[in-house]
């Protein structure tokens, strides 16, 4: 993680504790799961999908989209719910995505997505904690 410092915070210890260690490995370490893995990929149901780290509401189901990917899509989330920095690993230079409240990894966003707002947050399903509304 970088020395940013979020509103909501925990020890190394207590995410260890709190989260998987694949969820750790996305979440805290900048990882990524396996494409098709996540069971959120194919949720359905009206809700909305929270940081499995500290419970923000991210992003509602009805921005929700089928991208194709392998990951969960969205094209907006809750207003400042996520921040932006520049990731540059891998030869690449991408936007990733991370938790404003807690500073963890969710993914990144691209411009190839669906109108209104043309972008698509491919987020790590493993990151997220779905709550139905229903």
């Amino acid at each position: 993680m970088t020395a940013e410092t979020f509103p909501f915070t925990r020890t190394d210890e207590e995410w260890r504790r709190l989260l998987t260690d694949e969820q750790y490995r996305i979440m805290r370490g900048h990882g990524t799961e396996a494409p098709g893995s996540c069971s959120l990929l194919y949720e359905k149901r009206r809700g909305a999908f929270h940081c499995a780290g500290c419970d923000t509401p991210l992003f509602a189901s009805n921005d929700k989209f089928e991208s194709g990917t392998g990951w969960p899509s969205f094209n907006d989330p809750e207003p400042g719910s996520v921040e932006t920095t520049v990731d540059r690993s891998h030869f690449m230079v991408r936007t990733e995505v991370h938790c404003a409240n807690c500073g963890s990894h969710l993914g990144h966003v691209f411009d190839d997505g669906p109108p209104p707002t043309g972008l698509r947050y491919c987020i790590n399903g493993l990151a997220l904690a779905f709550r139905p509304s229903d």
